[in-house]
This record gives C-alpha cells, sequence and structure tokens, in this order.
C-alpha cells in the first residue's frame, strides 16, 4: 500500500504539463504553417506582425449552448483556486473553439470529437439529473466526469465519452498552462529576458572540457 499522500486534479496536471510542456500541441501547428504552404487549400501565411481576433482567420464552430457547456467542463478540469484563476477566466473556451475551428486535418478530427463530446455529456446530465451539464452543481458535474476521466477504469458504455473526456483535458490543460496566469502557476521561469549575461559559470565550462 503506497504511504504518498494522494494528489488534487490541478497538480497532477501541473506535473504533467511541466513535463510535457505543449509538445501535443505545438507540432500541430507547425504542421499547419507548413501545409498553408505547401498544400491548397489553406490559403497564405498569417501576417505575423497583426492582432488576429478569433474568428478572423476561418469561422468559429461553438454555439452559445456549446460554449456554455465547454467553460463549465473546462472548470471542472481546472477550477480556480486560491494561486490561480479558472481554466475559462484565462481565454481556453476561445482557444478551444479556435482550435476546432481550424480546418487542418488533426484539429478536424478534434471538432467531431469534441462537438460529440459535449453532446454526449449535455445529454448526460439530462438523463442523470434533469439538467444541462452547466446547470448542475458541483457535486453532479463531477460525478458524471469521474465515470469519464480515466478510459483503463471506465465502464464499457463510457468508453467513448472517456476518450473524449481524455482528448478535452489535454487540449484545455494545454490551453490554460500557456496562458501568463498558467505560466505562473507553473513556476516556470523561463522565457524571462535578461539586463545582461555573463556566459556559462566556471563549472560548467570546467566540466565540459572548456577551461
Amino acid at each position: 500500500m503506497s504511504s504518498l499522500p494522494p494528489i488534487d486534479r490541478r497538480t497532477a496536471l501541473k506535473w504533467v504539463l511541466a513535463a510535457a510542456s505543449t509538445t501535443a500541441l505545438s507540432p500541430r501547428f507547425t504542421r499547419g504553417a507548413e501545409w498553408s504552404v505547401a498544400r491548397p487549400g489553406y490559403g497564405s501565411d498569417p501576417d505575423l506582425l497583426k492582432d488576429y481576433q478569433p474568428g478572423d482567420l476561418w469561422p468559429l464552430t461553438f454555439s452559445a449552448a456549446q460554449r456554455r457547456t465547454a467553460t463549465a467542463l473546462c472548470d471542472v478540469i481546472i477550477p480556480a483556486d486560491a494561486q490561480s484563476p479558472s481554466a475559462s477566466a484565462v481565454g481556453v473556451v476561445a482557444f478551444l473553439d479556435e482550435w476546432v475551428s481550424a480546418p487542418y486535418p488533426d484539429q478536424v478530427a478534434d471538432r467531431t470529437t469534441v462537438l460529440q463530446g459535449l453532446a454526449w455529456i449535455d445529454a448526460e446530465a439530462q438523463r442523470r439529473f434533469r439538467q444541462d451539464f452547466a446547470s448542475l452543481d458541483a457535486a453532479r458535474q463531477a460525478a458524471i466526469c469521474d465515470d469519464i476521466c480515466l478510459a483503463s477504469r471506465a465502464r464499457l458504455e463510457f468508453q467513448v465519452a472517456a476518450q473524449f473526456f481524455a482528448r478535452f483535458r489535454d487540449l484545455t490543460a494545454g490551453g490554460f498552462y500557456t496562458t501568463p496566469a498558467g505560466i505562473k502557476d507553473l513556476r516556470y521561469v523561463g522565457n524571462v529576458a535578461l539586463a545582461s549575461y555573463e556566459g556559462p559559470p566556471p563549472e560548467v565550462l570546467r566540466h565540459a572540457g572548456l577551461a
């Protein structure tokens, strides 16, 4: 029996994101940029000096109802706490909408997964509690999510929903932990400008055989 104390969902997500950074997301944007040049149908590369707003590059997907459900589910996955705001408060829902609206093959596949998953979770909320998911209290939302949060333990009838939840959770975490608030929550100290750089310390140079 393990003597380690249990960890909360946010801590687990932070460990995963600290280890993997955004490798699950960044290659998708990279491949999309390549396709916009090399393959027909995607238009030209964006002007990287322009401040694009959501919907400027392609029509957005979420309806008002889908956005409401996505907001509630994001905040079950990463709720506000004493250290940082909730996922929806830092624009993760807008990120998700932009992501599933993109015309590239990976995002098109995610669009199907996410839209069908949001429809399922609202239908399940209605079936169990006669309310849509966003209208449920935290305990009832958690009851549904607990049944689909781990595919290896989900019952057979929840397997497809568990696959949706896994992908939605990855996208939510990726969106959150690449915002300033999420990076602060990770206590990541990279990407900070230095007033000066003195070079590697002597012990590092000696270890590398350069001093």
